[in-house]
């Protein structure tokens, strides 16, 4: 199949080499123009054009695509097949999406239509979600709004960050495209029409997204919202008018001087039965010939799981947050730090405790908590934020 394919970052490496690997022709690779980047803002050229570099194909990289005449002409030239998109970072215009016979085809990082937009990873995680995944769809002038091809889910495990899942995203997201372009060429899968009513979206990230509000999140928000947003923008507060940067925090129990009642104390007094069956674990999953989700491994496992609960509502596919199991109590402000057995611990909504396990002070090195404690002099109810 001769085909135009349109990406820029890493994200977007493996598919072009898995369309190589399948034998179809990529007449041109179309990529952003090299951009500076690092702290020396040295011209770079972006990674699919490094990839294309490699494989001998040829590239271009438009400024703008709505209004380029010449660009218009080369691809009417070549007369693709399909166009593959992959996180090129531009809506494709009108005159692009009528031009080949199968259209053009997108790889999106959610099972849409949960997460459209330009982060769908980051805010599948950030959002505390335990599923995603990967979606093939015709792109059409809407912003990720095309009928769907195929679907892939993935399990967001507890440890995981948006980094972690961008590489796992990307090498899944490979084969789909492939087979998806199969599919179509073979007139074996049907494009099913979004249900737009069940839309959320994913805006690209800005540095106040990392900003910790620890009046507004619980502590298992936070720490999700660290997962999310890592590598950048992170999670920062400030101590005293300097930036604290948060490298590492986990969800800690209350500390036992933190109000009348812990939530340990809690603990023995709670039906934590009333807690189970609110969400499931599910192994790895694709789709099949037909577009349906399936199991990947172990199809035993979904035996009885309702998947499209976990894909197409927020409750079923987030975690139970721990701080959820038990009652709330007014006790500490958020915002304010205490410390125990050389641990820094910091309130948050709910009456719900972090621990910032490795932080950074402005201007200072990245420590350990115990090691930070040993060299600042915290005052008597210091305040984060």
């Amino acid at each position: 199949m001769k085909l135009v394919f349109c990406g820029t970052p890493q994200f977007a490496v493996p598919t072009l080499k898995a369309l190589l690997a399948a034998d179809h022709e990529i007449a041109l690779v179309v990529s952003q123009p090299d951009r500076p980047t690092g702290r020396d803002r040295q011209i770079t050229a972006p990674p699919v054009k490094r990839a294309a570099l490699a494989a001998g194909l040829s590239i271009a990289q438009p400024e703008k695509i709505r209004n380029n005449p010449e660009f218009r002409a080369q691809l009417e030239a070549i007369a693709p097949d399909a166009i593959v998109v992959v996180a090129y970072g531009r809506l494709i215009p009108p005159w692009m999406l009528a031009l080949p016979r199968l259209g053009c085809i997108n790889l999106h990082a959610s099972l849409l239509p949960r997460y459209r937009g330009a982060a769908p990873i980051q805010w599948a995680v950030a959002m505390g979600d335990t599923i995603t995944g990967n979606t093939t769809m015709l792109l059409e002038e809407g912003l990720d709004t095309g009928p769907i091809l195929l679907q892939q889910a993935v399990v967001i495990a507890p440890h995981q960050t948006a980094a972690d899942l961008f590489d796992l995203l990307a090498e899944g997201g490979a084969p789909l495209v492939v087979k998806t372009l199969s599919c179509l060429d073979n007139k074996t899968v049907e494009p099913k029409p979004q249900n737009h009513a069940a839309a959320t979206f994913a805006p690209i990230l800005t540095r106040e997204d990392g900003r910790m509000e620890f009046a507004a999140h619980t502590a298992t928000e936070l720490k999700n919202r660290w997962r999310g947003f890592q590598p950048w923008p992170g999670a920062f507060t400030a101590l005293d008018g300097k930036k604290l940067i948060v490298h590492r925090m986990e969800v800690a129990d209350a500390p036992n001087f933190a109000g009348p009642v812990s939530l340990a104390a809690e603990k023995a007094d709670f039906d934590s039965r009333s807690c189970q069956g609110t969400t499931s674990v599910v192994p790895h999953v694709q789709q099949n010939d037909s577009g349906a989700l399936q199991a990947a491994e172990k199809p035993s496992a979904l035996k009885g799981y309702d998947f499209s609960r976990a894909v197409n509502a927020t409750k079923q596919s987030r975690a139970l947050a721990p701080e959820e199991c038990f009652p709330k109590t007014s006790a500490i402000p958020p915002g304010q730090i205490r410390v125990q057995d050389h641990r820094l611990l910091v309130s948050c909504a709910g009456n719900t405790w972090l621990e910032l396990v490795e932080v950074q002070l402005e201007g200072k090195k990245r420590l350990a908590a115990a090691e930070f404690l040993r060299g600042i002099a915290l005052t008597a109810n210091a305040w984060l934020g």
